[in-house]
């Protein structure tokens, strides 16, 4: 591990409101106010420490250390974002109702929303000890079949996941009845919002899309970013914890399949700015055939219409990302080095998601 850091890292962290006001852009984490807030938790006073975790694009997590105490921060990306997005309350309430329920989640220790604290919402969870495993295999994770077992423990843990009965808390996760639907619609209507191009093939893809949407077999918690790099592994052959949740709801479990396919790096395949876990490609690792074999075995589910939901996947990625490049072109995201990519990336994305779709087509035919 880095090690954690007691000054200013940029104009990420500041110490005061003062500070806040003066930064040429709104900080992270600001520290006497935070300091206050982990006072009224009853947290051990001592000296704060912090460091950011994580590679994610959006929301953004921080280790954060005092008195012996060891937490996680996460909050969502510097203002502006639509309403609706970066929601870390729901967040925090979906990862306590899984909890509740025996899913791998960190603990919730205290939700935020008052916004004199750091400018936005932000919820503290336990620091859990693992491995995240996207690029290269950590000490410990080399041996034999330490890729297979890897993969089927992610594998696995999903298909747990969309066992979960939809009682209690859960139940009151999302609306599964229409979830595909929503999907497409939601999506279609961000990308003219998202984007300041002409891409054809994105249009033409929520068209078709709309035209053939399968119907669901059955309503589960959907994670709805369920990929290697959201997962903490204790061992290769076990998970220690499930990350992100922000667009888990109720809905189609082959959606999270789709995008876990979607992302997973394999290799003699095109790369999408969503092949997220190159190490997958090497040797050791189960094919994406074999992942979704490892599934079926689990749930017994029928995939036959499984390409829909890869397109599905990559078509909303494409829009998600092109909204990171346009902010990137506007200067909201100066140290990004994932944005410039998707110049090309983001219409690359959709033709590969337009031949997963017409994969789909073909094979009803």
């Amino acid at each position: 591990m880095s090690a954690l850091v007691t000054g200013p890292d940029r104009a990420d962290v500041v110490q005061d409101a003062a500070e806040a006001a003066a930064a040429p852009r709104p900080p992270l984490l600001v520290l006497d106010p935070l300091q206050r807030y982990l006072d009224g938790l009853g947290v051990p006073a001592g000296t704060l420490a912090w460091r950011r975790i994580g590679d994610g694009q959006a929301n953004v997590t921080y280790e954060v250390r005092r008195g012996g105490e060891r937490m996680v921060l996460r909050r969502g990306p510097r203002p502006p974002f639509p309403p609706s997005a970066h929601d870390m309350v729901r967040e925090a309430r979906v990862v306590a109702a899984l909890g509740a329920v025996g899913v791998r989640v960190p603990r919730v220790r205290a939700v935020c929303d008052d916004l004199a604290v750091l400018g936005v919402p932000f919820y503290l969870m336990d620091y859990v000890e693992g491995e995240v495993v996207t690029t290269s295999l950590p000490p410990g994770f080399d041996g034999p079949g330490a890729g297979t077992a890897l993969v089927h423990a992610a594998v696995d843990t999903l298909a747990d996941l969309h066992q979960v009965p939809l009682e209690g808390e859960v139940a009151g996760l999302g609306r599964p009845a229409g979830y595909l639907d929503r999907q497409v619609r939601r999506f279609a209507q961000l990308w003219p919002v998202n984007t300041r191009r002409s891409v054809p093939v994105v249009d033409r893809l929520a068209e078709r899309l709309a035209a053939t949407v399968p119907r669901s077999a059955r309503a589960t918690v959907v994670h709805g970013d369920y990929r290697l790099g959201n997962l903490l592994f204790a061992a290769p052959d076990r998970l220690a914890a499930v990350l992100d949740w922000e667009m888990a709801t109720l809905g189609d479990p082959l959606a999270d399949l789709g995008y876990l396919v979607a992302t997973y790096s394999a290799a003699g395949e095109v790369r999408t700015p969503m092949d997220l876990t190159p190490v997958t490609a090497g040797p050791g690792f189960p094919s994406r055939a074999g992942l979704v074999e490892r599934y079926a075995a689990r749930t017994g589910a029928d995939l036959e219409n499984l390409a829909w939901y890869e397109a599905l996947a990559l078509w909303k990625s494409t829009i998600f990302c092109e909204a990171i490049y346009t902010r990137w072109l506007d200067g909201q995201r100066p140290d990004d080095t994932f944005a410039p990519g998707l110049a090309e990336g983001v219409p690359l994305m959709a033709d590969v998601a337009a031949q997963a779709l017409s994969r789909a087509e073909e094979g009803r035919r």
